[in-house]
Parts: structure tokens; sequence; C-alpha cells
């Protein structure tokens, strides 16, 4: 990609802005519609799908020069969608296999994992992809653009690195036939030296999603 098409953001996003918006768009209604199916196996498969390709998303925008909105200051957007009732029913729907450790920062030296969870991590990425959205639908076409780039290293595309790194590690356990031993308690709420979750984690990892989605046979 040449200087001159990276140039061109700024004053004339063109095209670049239609696509990075219709990613989002499409990810923002696919988790939507995911929230609401019933078994966790018609969820991980497309939500491993849909992350991935939000972070192609979120590589383009990387890989551009700073955009600089038009404003020195924000536009007031009011009041912005509530997230909290598609995290709640990514809860329900991916318990217990909703929690994962995390290292937030791999340059940090020693630095310790802490527990997350699939459940927040997709609802703070709907949080921040409908800002833009917002700016975009309003015809602040750069505003956009530059949020979802601005948050997309300070926010989102962390928190959708580590959803997917969690997601593609609960498949390869899934096609490995490996239980999720690794947790060992790990829990948002729980103290570590809980096994409870570990246990009932391996449980569902072998019964509830490899055996419907076939790729390892229920003893």
């Amino acid at each position: 990609m040449s200087d001159a098409t990276l140039n061109t953001v700024t004053h004339d996003p063109g095209d670049f802005a239609v696509q990075i918006a219709d990613q989002i768009k499409t990810f923002i209604v696919a988790v939507t519609e995911v929230s609401g199916v019933e078994e966790p196996e018609e969820a991980v498969p497309v939500l491993l799908l849909q992350v991935s390709q939000l972070l192609l998303a979120g590589g383009r925008l990387g890989a551009y020069e700073d955009i600089v909105p038009d404003e020195r200051y924000e536009p007031d957007l009011g009041a912005e969608p509530d997230a909290d009732g598609l995290r709640e029913r990514f809860a329900v729907l991916l318990e217990p296999i909703d929690v994962y450790s995390e290292v937030f920062d791999p340059y940090e030296p020693r630095k310790a994992p802490v527990a997350a969870r699939i459940s927040d991590d997709l609802a703070d990425l709907v949080t921040d992809l409908r800002h833009g959205l917002a700016h975009y639908e309003e015809g602040r076409t750069v505003e956009a653009l530059w949020w979802w780039q601005f948050s997309y290293f300070s926010n989102w595309g962390s928190t959708a690195s580590a959803a997917l790194r969690a997601l593609q590690s609960l498949i390869a356990h899934i096609r490995l036939n490996q239980p999720l031993q690794e947790l060992d308690g790990l829990d948002t709420d729980q103290d570590a030296g809980d096994d409870d979750l570990a246990e009932e984690a391996g449980r569902v990892m072998v019964e509830e999603i490899a055996g419907p989605l076939g790729l390892r046979p229920v003893k």
C-alpha cells in the first residue's frame, strides 16, 4: 500500500471506511444473534470465526497511519445502548467455560495471569464498536475511523485478541480431547483453590460440546 493511499484516509476515507463499517456491523449482528442460541456448541465455532474476522478489520486499522478527527472534541452521542443483556446471555450460555486465564501485556516481564470472561469480552467489544458506529451512521466518517483505530490500540484490539486465544484454545482442547484441567478453579468470583470449575469445565467440554459437534465420541 502506497503512502499516497495512507494519506487519503484522514481526508477521504471512501471505500476503506465502508469496508470497516461493514465488518463491524456484521460482527455486532452475528454476536447478538449467537447470544440467543441455547447450546454452547452452536456458539463457540461462530464466535471463533466472527472474532477472527473482526481482528482482520482491527489489523487494517492498525496498519494505517494515525487517523485525525475533524474536530478537536468528540461530539456528544447521547445515551448509548446497554450491553449488559448481551453479557448476561453469554455468561449463562458459556458457563462454566466462560472463564479463562489472560496476560494483559505479554511484554511486561513476570506479569501474573488474571481471570477473564469471554462474556465480558464480547460485551465490551460490542460497546466499543457501537460507539464508533454511531458516529459513522451520523455521517462523521473520519470521527468513526478515529474512534475505531484509537480504541483498537487502547482497548478492543487486546480484548478481541484475548477472546480469540480463549476460543481457539477451547476448540483445540475439544479436537485434542483435552479437558480444561489448566483452569484449576480459576474464576473471577472464586478463590484460586476451588477446583469445582475445572472439573465442571472438563465435563462440559467432553459431554456438551465435543460430542454434539462430532469431534470426539462421548464415553
